[in-house]
């Protein structure tokens, strides 16, 4: 991070840790929609990013969009402690793995991480700090993956390097001191499109898998929901944004109606690991997500569901400014927690 990134992190989380009625103040008038309130930490925020004329990665090349969403990371991120941290190659894939303090040498569990971004953008170090929280506030030691994006890597790239991945951890149980029991996969976005295939193919070939954390999932390429509409613009997340990564990940309509890409479409198999799906209330892909935990259910998979009524998308890496974003993060450790401890 330069100077100037310091500088706006650190302004950013000076505004945002204000007093809650000091904080409304500077966001505004209460923005409401669909039932809900918007988070005034998070208004506040997304006030300043149109004060400042912060382009979005929609309107960028490939390459500057890719260092603005690593920027963005970085400026919400904050230094967040962690027991110990190691790089590693998983499958050839670049890795980090997460301890946490007071991590003990017995096989214990982890969870197998995969970052959104779009199957696009994203790396180690733009979910560096939602990594070290998850990991930190659960007590659950975490391995990020960092596997191939679009366009570079054509699909289905994404889910074979998610695969090998999988396959990869169980191979080195000894090394990472997992307990294959208690082996959990999540992701974000994206990444919990991803993470919700490794467990339909961990299903499918009876191979271990206890729990399955999905972050505000990927699930429907056609987007045809209500919140697509409603949170479309001007949230963080928006309906260019979602097009564009769609062209680049999949950009033959064909391969749209993979079971992979098309989570509500797919044939969930028995044996299914039960799940902690999580939406948030100001999300264009709210819906969808909701609409793949309730496949889950009907399907008689184990389903935890919880809407972040008050957050946008992208709260996993708000972890370092403002509080409510920090509180969903912390949350959802301990929802980890419970699953596999």
């Amino acid at each position: 991070m330069n100077l100037q990134q310091s500088i706006e992190a650190t302004v950013l989380k000076a505004l945002l840790g204000l007093p809650e009625p000091v904080v409304r103040r500077l966001a505004g008038a209460p923005y409401v929609a669909d039932g809900q309130t918007l988070a005034a930490d998070t208004q506040l925020m997304l006030r300043m990013q149109r004060l400042a004329r912060m382009p979005g990665a929609e309107d960028l090349p490939l390459d500057q969009a890719r260092a603005m969403i690593r920027r963005q990371a970085a400026t919400v991120a904050g230094r967040q402690p962690i027991g110990a941290v190691r790089d590693l190659l998983v499958a050839g894939m670049p890795a980090r793995h997460y301890l946490p303090t007071g991590h003990r040498p017995d096989a214990g569990p982890l969870l197998l991480f995969f970052h959104g971004g779009g199957f696009v953008y994203g790396d180690l170090d733009s979910h560096d700090a939602p990594c070290r929280v998850l990991a930190e506030r659960s007590g659950v030691s975490v391995l990020s993956v960092e596997y191939g994006l679009a366009p570079e890597s054509v699909f289905p790239g994404i889910f074979d390097d998610a695969e090998r991945a999988y396959r990869w951890v169980l191979d080195h149980a000894d090394e990472l001191t997992l307990d294959p029991e208690r082996l959990a996969v999540g992701g974000d976005s994206a990444g919990g499109n991803i993470a919700a295939w490794v467990a339909i193919a961990a299903a499918r070939a009876g191979t271990p898998l206890a729990h399955q954390l999905l972050i505000y999932p990927v699930t429907d390429p056609a987007h045809e929901t209500a919140s697509f509409e409603l949170f479309g613009e001007g949230l963080f997340l928006t309906k260019r944004f979602m097009d564009g990564v769609r062209d680049l990940f999949v950009p033959i309509e064909e391969q749209r109606l993979d079971e992979r890409v098309d989570l509500l479409k797919t044939d969930l198999p028995a044996g299914l690991a039960p799940a902690y799906l999580c939406t948030a209330g100001f999300d264009p892909l709210r819906d969808e997500g909701e609409a793949y935990a309730a496949r889950l259910d009907a399907a008689g998979v184990p389903v935890e569901t919880r809407r972040f009524d008050d957050q946008i998308h992208g709260f996993l890496n708000v972890v370092g400014a403002g509080r409510t974003s920090r509180a969903a993060v912390e949350e959802i450790a301990a929802a980890l927690a419970r699953a596999v401890r």
